[in-house]
């Protein structure tokens, strides 16, 4: 499921989901965070599980003990969602899920290759320093 599709839903149901909402907790703006707030997690939680899946479909190629290697790829998901921001975990899965180069993530992103460059050597340092703290 793409954004747009997540968006169109969202905006479909949106007046549902506030009056739910102010029903329960009787304030308009803390409603509209709250339902703001429940796009965001699905957002999140479903770039998690793409991530995961491509994550996984990439490294099926390589040897290893499946179990140790699905735990491995959990482990790295959740610590990129939940310790990159957001800008890094979009350039981070652009390219080493969805195979983009520097120019095409810098043209998609608004940014220099450089500054692709610059979020990439940062998320990848972070991961090693996270899975491989003795640069094994």
């Amino acid at each position: 499921m793409e954004r747009h599709d997540i968006q169109r839903l969202f905006k479909q149901h949106y007046a549902k989901m506030l009056r739910v909402a102010r029903t329960i907790l009787y304030d308009e703006q803390e409603s509209k965070d709250v339902v703001s707030d429940i796009f965001e997690e699905c957002l999140k939680r479903i770039r998690y599980q793409e991530t995961r899946l491509r994550m996984k479909v990439a490294s099926a190629e390589l040897p290893s003990d499946a179990e140790n290697e699905d735990e491995r790829i959990t482990d790295i998901v959740e610590f990129v969602v939940s310790h990159l921001t957001e800008q890094e975990q979009r350039i981070f899965c652009l390219r080493f899920t969805e195979g983009l180069s520097y120019e095409e993530i810098a043209s998609t992103e608004g940014i220099s290759r450089v500054a692709v460059w610059k979020h990439l050597s940062h998320a990848l340092k972070e991961i090693r320093n996270r899975f491989n703290p003795k640069g094994l």
